[in-house]
């Protein structure tokens, strides 16, 4: 496994992140501790979670399961970069100071609420899953800067946030003479290159490490030539207004994966990573055999007429009025 340092800051984690959205709702606790013992195993030391993760029914249920696991000892805690997130609500019914948001009011016990449940006494990366247009920026810098004055948080990141977002709350914690964010989250792979036009050029601008979610699309660029009914990949194929079966891009994709003789879901991330924003594509985990070939994709570094083949083939531009020009002026006349 390869290693970098998360955005500006001197963090080093693993170039593949372990994501654990499915613990607790799909993958249950047998699965989930085989999973994480066997991500150890290849060098993984980067685990994100959120409080929300397990399900509309067990909300916690995620972070619960990883708790359960690092109580066992055995030097996991200290062998792991451990980030989760804040933002929904907690508590299932509709107490205003619980709506999706963010509030030094709200974050106290969500952040309570998740070290009792990680079974930990401080959290490496805490995110805020979504940008809140309402807080002020002393209230959001107030309330997070004081979890990390007290060491309940290390490191503080960002998750779905603009481009705008980023650059406004990054310049408020520099007048506070503050570090700030080290990372963003964003929806990120060869089919979803929205984050190219603001996000990825704000996080270079600003020293922060991208850490894409869903680098294989849901499992559409893992190398399969349909979906099953009702899985998670027919649900992106929806999401994304594509089909596997058929799809000429996908066909073509496939080809150029076969043409390197590496496996469709290595090259998928190694595409990701080769963009100088990224840091460590989350890859979300359900069954212990998910993790093969994961350790391949930090290791390839894609040829630039690869990568310019894989460009052709994604070309975001495609279907617009005209061709835009380079992020962040990509719309500009």
């Amino acid at each position: 496994m390869k290693y970098t340092k998360l955005g500006r800051s001197n963090l080093t984690v693993s170039r593949v992140c372990l994501g654990t959205m499915h613990f607790g709702s799909a993958t249950g606790e047998k699965e989930a501790f085989a999973i994480m013992d066997k991500a150890l195993e290849m060098g993984i030391n980067f685990f994100d979670t959120a409080n929300m993760y397990g399900g509309p029914d067990n909300r916690g249920g995620s972070e619960t399961i990883i708790g359960n696991w690092l109580a066992q000892g055995g030097g996991r805690r200290d062998r792991i970069v451990l980030a989760t997130k804040v933002f929904g609500n907690m508590a299932g019914g509709d107490l205003p100071n619980e709506e999706p948001g963010i509030s030094a009011y709200k974050v106290r016990k969500h952040a309570a609420g998740s070290l009792r449940r990680l079974q930990t006494d401080h959290i490496d990366l805490y995110q805020v899953h979504h940008i809140d247009t309402h807080i002020t920026g002393e209230e959001y810098w107030g309330c997070f800067d004081k979890l990390v004055d007290d060491g309940d948080v290390l490191y503080m990141g960002t998750s779905n946030f603009p481009g705008w977002g980023l650059m406004k709350f990054q310049n408020m914690a520099a007048a506070r003479g503050r570090l700030g964010i080290i990372s963003e989250q964003t929806q990120y792979n060869l089919l979803s290159r929205g984050p190219e036009m603001e996000v990825l050029p704000a996080c270079l601008e600003l020293g922060i490490g991208a850490i894409p979610y869903m680098p294989l699309a849901g499992g559409i660029l893992t190398g399969k030539t349909k979906s099953q009914p009702n899985t998670r990949t027919a649900n992106v194929e929806n999401e994304y207004g594509i089909s596997i079966e058929g799809s000429s891009q996908i066909g073509a994709f496939h080809k150029i994966c076969s043409d390197l003789g590496e496996p469709a879901h290595a090259v998928a991330i190694a595409w990701v990573l080769s963009h100088p924003a990224v840091a460590s594509p989350i890859v979300g985990v359900r069954k212990v055999e998910h993790l093969e070939g994961l350790e391949r994709a930090a290791e390839i570094e894609l040829a630039p007429e690869t990568l310019a083949k894989l460009n052709e083939i994604f070309d975001i531009n495609k279907g617009r009025p005209f061709k835009p020009g380079p992020a962040p002026g990509a719309f500009a006349w």
